[in-house]
């Protein structure tokens, strides 16, 4: 059995355990909140599920290409985006103990209105339809060249045996399995190490952390941005929001930090194989140069992190979409509805696959569209009108068409290299969004 024979096995396989394992919710209180024989997920379980549904297909590769790219400092600086699980375990805490919200739509519509409702739930919709074909598309090319029926028909599988399992227990099929799927890529993480460090090319731990330059351009650029970003991002994803009211305030919080830590060092100790790379002088995609380069049993496990990554963030995407629409939205709070908008977006979210888009760079564009969300949650207890919301919202997603086309004054990015543009359109907008935020108040007042 060839290698392609071997990888076909690994998802049909993994995901009929993942079946037959998770649990069958009976109730919408199993099937929106995860509630299993009266109890929350606990710290563990809570920290495990965060933690593995942003440790997605799209995120270890681009961990391990940054780690090609800029050394180890490039691994710290895409870690850096995990500051995100800190800032919104902090905010979602304060919100639940002073403000008494029971979700962020809670929030938002006693705050804002349901003006702003319909704008954030178009923003997150958006984003869970691009997670759906972001990450199937990463199997998919570890299976055949794109558009190659190989291509196709492994994106068709997974999405379809991931959608079975989470059609089963909805988020308490998606919380069981992530913990299920953590473990497991902490092990293959440290199979992938160990085959590295024990290698014949005598690559050290020494080496790994000494790679790379702690300059903008070689990696700050990005660090700096996904620090500014951190206090935006993780609003505008419901994977880790929902996540931020199914458990007590407390455990809420411990799993919130413990995870903004576990993840950025799952992120940098991946970027390592990138780095592996870099002494090398391999040239392309980093995790599968070096899994090519280690044989077939490597090559493997790499696919098999791809695959369990890609799993646990779809089955979340699924989840966090049904309870988007179902409850958040209130517009079907029935079992059945939930498992059908879950059927929705998984054919919805498979059809750009079709159309040869690109795998979009999530953690990028989508970060600077979401910018203006950064007052909106920083300063949730200060009273502002209406218009604010709006005002902030709509001046972030310019500045992500700025970056996207181009079009913003040379002069005001003030360092060099790749993602300095990046940076400072953040830096400027993250400005812009708060003053915005703030004017309809000083008009008042």
């Amino acid at each position: 059995m060839g290698v392609e024979g071997l990888q076909w096995g690994l998802v049909i396989a993994s995901s009929l355990i993942l079946f037959f394992l998770s649990p069958l919710a009976k109730n919408t209180n199993q099937f929106f909140k995860a509630v299993q024989k009266k109890k929350a997920p606990n710290t563990f379980m809570l920290m495990g599920s965060l933690v593995i549904s942003w440790i997605f297909a799209k995120s270890i590769t681009n961990a391990a290409n940054l780690g090609l790219d800029y050394g180890i400092v490039g691994g710290v600086a895409y870690a850096a985006y995990y500051f995100s699980f800190a800032v919104a375990g902090i905010v979602i805490y304060q919100m639940r103990i002073h403000g008494k919200y029971t979700s962020i739509h809670h929030f938002l519509t006693s705050k804002f209105g349901k003006s702003a409702v319909a704008v954030f739930s178009i923003l997150i919709a958006i984003r869970l339809f691009n997670e759906v074909w972001s990450n199937t598309m990463v199997i998919g090319s570890y299976f055949g060249d794109m558009g190659s029926s190989s291509y196709y028909w492994s994106i068709l599988v997974f999405t379809t045996l991931t959608l079975a399992y989470v059609l089963k227990g909805g988020m308490s099929s998606s919380i069981f399995t992530d913990v299920l799927q953590m473990g497991l890529f902490g092990v293959l993480l440290l199979v992938i190490l160990g085959a590295i460090f024990t290698s014949e090319d005598n690559f050290t731990p020494t080496q790994a952390i000494s790679s790379g330059f702690w300059s903008f351009d070689m990696g700050l650029n990005m660090l700096f941005a996904a620090v500014l970003q951190s206090f935006s991002y993780p609003f505008h994803d419901p994977v880790l929001t929902d996540r931020g009211f199914l458990s007590s305030p407390k455990v809420t919080l411990k799993s919130f930090l413990w995870a903004s830590i576990v993840g950025g060092v799952c992120i940098v100790l991946f970027s390592i194989i990138g780095v592996y790379a870099q002494v090398q002088g391999m040239q392309g995609q980093a995790a599968v140069e070096v899994g090519k380069a280690f044989g077939v049993i490597i090559l493997l496990v790499i696919n098999f992190i791809m695959i369990t990554s890609a799993a646990s963030t779809l089955d979340s995407t699924f989840s966090s979409f049904s309870k988007l629409v179902a409850v958040d939205l209130n517009l079907g709070n029935s079992l059945k509805f939930g498992r059908w908008s879950m059927v929705g977006i998984a054919v919805l979210g498979t059809i750009p696959v079709f159309l040869d888009a690109e795998i979009l760079s999530a953690t990028t564009i989508s970060g600077t569209m979401v910018i203006g969300l950064t007052p909106v949650f920083l300063f949730w207890k200060g009273s502002v009108p209406k218009i604010s919301f709006h005002l902030s919202v709509f001046c972030g997603i310019i500045f992500g068409f700025l970056l996207i086309f181009s079009w913003f004054p040379q002069s005001l990015i003030i360092t060099t290299g790749k993602y300095a543009d990046l940076l400072w359109i953040n830096f400027w907008g993250i400005l812009s969004c708060i003053v915005l935020y703030f004017i309809p108040k000083w008009i008042r007042i």
